[in-house]
């Protein structure tokens, strides 16, 4: 299933007029992370990408150039030259594990709570300002869950269709709190462990936002998509203590 995307990148990824190099550099990663700009892609022109971000040309080329020094981009000479983006490697569990070993209970419910907020509002807003052309957008991402091959495309897919309904809330504030979040927790979401999901039960959820959503049922679709996220914060929250069990036991 094809999809020719409605919503431009920059929508995503715009920041405030004092917006510094580490910024640029930070939603960089996590739209490259998110599969916003995929492997071997083309970016824009400086120009082009110090505009969607709402920076000058100086700090969009310091933001790239450290960029290309960690091997995230890298630059092509030539008639046919640019920025392309390159293919990274998907980070070990046993890595993601360890990352979540530093983050207590509380913090994870603290952020839980925080991603509750954000994707509530989102749909509410999503089932009040959302088109046709809106829900064929969220429907994709469901669609692609479900064809994913591997634990990046199924985390990736996952994060879009969220990503999806912020943009379409039409509140440019609540889709990069979106993304940020779905950068920080993610990848945690869809670690191989017993805690894993299933995949249908997660595209049963997602569907279910999406027909509140298209119902404008402003109520049903932001409680929906609060207890969904509830329930990926009690899998990271059982992930979480299950390390520390193992801790104690070691």
């Amino acid at each position: 299933m094809k999809l020719k995307h409605s919503i431009s990148r920059g929508s995503f990824i715009r920041l405030r007029q004092e917006g510094r190099t580490e910024q640029v550099v930070r939603r960089m990663i996590e739209a490259i992370d998110l599969g916003l700009y995929v492997e071997g892609q083309q970016l824009p022109s400086e120009t082009e990408l110090a505009n969607q971000f709402g920076v000058a040309t100086v700090t969009l080329r310091e933001a790239l150039g450290y960029l290309r020094q960690v091997g995230v981009i890298e630059t092509r000479r030539g008639r046919n030259g640019g920025s392309f983006v390159c293919a990274t490697e998907e980070i070990s569990v046993e890595l993601m594990l360890d990352r979540l070993d530093e983050w207590s209970v509380i913090e994870l419910r603290d952020l839980g709570d925080e991603h509750m907020a954000i994707a509530g509002t989102a749909a509410r807003l999503a089932a009040k300002r959302a088109t046709p052309d809106s829900y064929q957008h969220m429907a994709y991402y469901i669609e692609s869950l479900g064809q994913a091959r591997n634990r990046r495309e199924r985390r990736r897919a996952d994060a879009r269709f969220h990503i999806e309904i912020a943009a379409h809330s039409q509140s440019v504030r609540l889709t990069h709190a979106e993304i940020r979040l779905q950068s920080q927790l993610g990848e945690w979401l869809w670690l191989d462990t017993h805690q894993t999901p299933d995949t249908a039960s997660i595209q049963k959820e997602h569907q279910a936002i999406l027909e509140a959503i298209q119902q404008a049922d402003a109520d049903s679709a932001g409680a929906r998509a609060e207890a969904h996220v509830m329930n990926g914060i009690r899998r990271l929250i059982a992930m979480k203590i299950a390390l520390m069990e193992k801790v104690r036991e070691g």
